[in-house]
């Protein structure tokens, strides 16, 4: 039955489904895994790096950071899906941040900078002739109303501020280890320790890398934001230490 309404992105099933967006939510679903947590001290992001061939330039544009991009000084967002949908949306975000810069002369709100981007988004499940973005965004950001932020938006325009979140694949066990180890006075470092967890426990790998994970923070420095993308130096020992302890977990539960 759905084949009959699903050639259109305009046109509702009798059970008032909008089944091309439905199939590019599905789409994120089979993409790598991205977290989000949000603490008092700032915003840790991780995502799975799909992109592991040895013959790959690492040092390349659009190889180095797969799944990282920063928006402004003081946004930064993860990508779940359609890489090339997701530089669209970005370079749409990137542009609306700079043009509130220079009408008003301050960074725009961040809650602001994300409805507008969503309204695009919901505009091309309205129109024919288009198909919807086919990507997930959680976005991290900071401004002097509201501090610290996590959103999260969908392919349809719908967008949320979380906690704590996850897209791509297995985002539902993902959550589910999110709600019960996420703790409201969490510490940066045992975001970032809950964030490998997480991935850890989504990915088809038994032991986490640099190769195979991106970490990024947003904190406040001086009373400056800082995003900060953690090079595989600085990531190695992290993982190496929360693999330990996985894998201790493992043991004690055998």
């Amino acid at each position: 039955m759905s084949r009959r309404y699903d050639s259109r992105t305009t046109i509702f099933s009798p059970e008032g489904r909008l089944h091309q967006v439905e199939y590019a939510m599905e789409a994120i679903s089979n993409a790598g895994s991205c977290v989000g947590i949000l603490t008092k001290e700032g915003i840790v992001l991780g995502a799975e790096k799909r992109i592991t061939s040895k013959l790959l330039d690492t040092k390349a544009v659009g190889v180095r950071r797969e799944k990282m991009y920063k928006i402004d000084d003081h946004v930064a967002c993860a990508v779940a899906g359609i890489t090339s949908d997701a530089n669209i949306l970005i370079n749409t975000c990137r542009l609306q941040s700079q043009r509130y810069l220079l009408t008003y002369q301050e960074p725009i709100p961040v809650d602001q900078l994300v409805r507008g981007i969503c309204d695009s988004k919901q505009g091309y499940t309205q129109f024919g002739g288009m198909r919807p973005f086919g990507v997930s965004l959680l976005y991290a950001g900071w401004d002097r109303l509201q501090g610290f932020q996590l959103y999260q938006s969908d392919p349809s325009g719908n967008y949320g501020g979380w906690k704590a979140t996850s897209i791509g694949a297995n985002h539902s066990s993902a959550t589910g280890i999110l709600q019960s180890d996420y703790e409201e006075d969490m510490t940066l470092d045992q975001a970032m320790k809950l964030v490998i967890k997480v991935l850890s426990k989504t990915m088809d790998s038994t032991t986490l890398s640099p190769e195979k994970v991106e970490i990024s923070t947003l904190t406040m420095q001086n009373e400056v934001v800082n995003f900060k993308i953690y090079e595989d130096s600085d990531l190695r020992p992290i993982l190496d230490a929360v693999n330990s302890e996985v894998l201790k977990e493992k043991e004690t539960a055998s």
